[in-house]
């Protein structure tokens, strides 16, 4: 059996880590955790927990961290990124491993993502796999192994030499897109996407990291600068105007309304797709260097 050492990001995460490490711990997975500069007990708990803990003095985003990890295990042949908010179910990394096996060309492989209420998440589309034909993206979840156009990067597979020669997450990105530019340079290197459908986990979406005030502005922004930049990057229509004039449009009347929590999201999608348009970076928002 190759080695294994799942890479999992943290950002004050200590509510979700214990089960995320426990699950893996079950499966006999050695965790490494980087920690991007928690102000909460991720660390201690991580550590307690048994992994190695990587601490970031700065939050250096999810992909820029995760290529952090990757890079220093090591001793790992295979390597599973996964988001603290996700559980493993029993027995599915033994069922990755053997797809691995039975799918050589297989770049990238990740488990059937089930949602807590039971939905199974499964993304039909890609804006970055124009090249599919699934135009209106209509849900057909798979009820077997099946190649996609996207994997979702809260948990996934891989080689990490294949990893690192590719160069890891796109380094620019802080959040957002990230998963979908990695799936799409894995597809123009020749290297299959595959859902592995005997591997499960559970996917607690958007509960990796503890509320704050100012959190959905911020990810939001993210979110509206990722997609400006991967278009660009891939030559498709900058979605930056249409983006601004919705988002600032919804912004307007919920900030009318008194709708902080809505005004928030538009608000930050708005800021986002003004600074994609002026050419600002992720980056330099955050106070980080290339």
């Amino acid at each position: 059996m190759p080695s294994v050492i799942a890479v999992v990001v943290a950002h004050d995460s200590a509510e979700r880590l214990p089960a995320c490490l426990s699950a893996l711990a079950a499966e006999h997975v050695p965790a490494l955790v980087v920690d991007n500069a928690s102000r909460d007990a991720s660390v201690a708990v991580a550590r307690a927990a048994g992994a190695e803990v990587v601490e970031n003095p700065r939050n250096e985003g999810y992909g820029r961290a995760s290529n952090i990890g990757v890079a220093a295990a090591r001793r790992a042949e295979r390597v599973l990124i996964l988001n603290p908010d996700v559980v493993l179910r029993p027995g599915a990394v033994d069922a990755l491993l053997v797809a691995a096996r039975a799918y050589p060309d297989a770049g990238l492989l990740a488990p059937r993502l089930v949602e807590p209420d039971g939905r199974v998440f499964f993304q039909p589309r890609s804006l970055l796999s124009p090249y599919l034909a699934n135009p209106q993206g209509r849900r057909a979840p798979p009820e077997g192994d099946v190649c996609a156009p996207f994997l979702s990067g809260a948990c996934l597979m891989l080689r990490r030499d294949l990893f690192l020669a590719l160069g890891g997450f796109d380094p620019n990105i802080f959040l957002f897109y990230e998963d979908d530019d990695l799936c799409r340079r894995m597809a123009d290197a020749g290297h299959a996407l595959v859902h592995v459908h005997a591997a499960q986990a559970v996917h607690d979406r958007g509960r990796s990291c503890a509320p704050e005030p100012g959190r959905v502005f911020r990810t939001r922004w993210h979110q509206a600068w990722s997609r400006a930049y991967v278009c660009a990057k891939y030559g498709l229509p900058d979605p930056s105007l249409g983006m601004l004039a919705i988002n600032l449009t919804k912004a307007t009347l919920t900030g009318l309304a008194l709708r902080r929590g809505r005004f928030e999201r538009y608000a930050g999608s708005a800021a986002g797709a003004i600074a994609a348009l002026r050419g600002l970076s992720a980056l330099a928002r955050e106070g980080l260097h290339p």
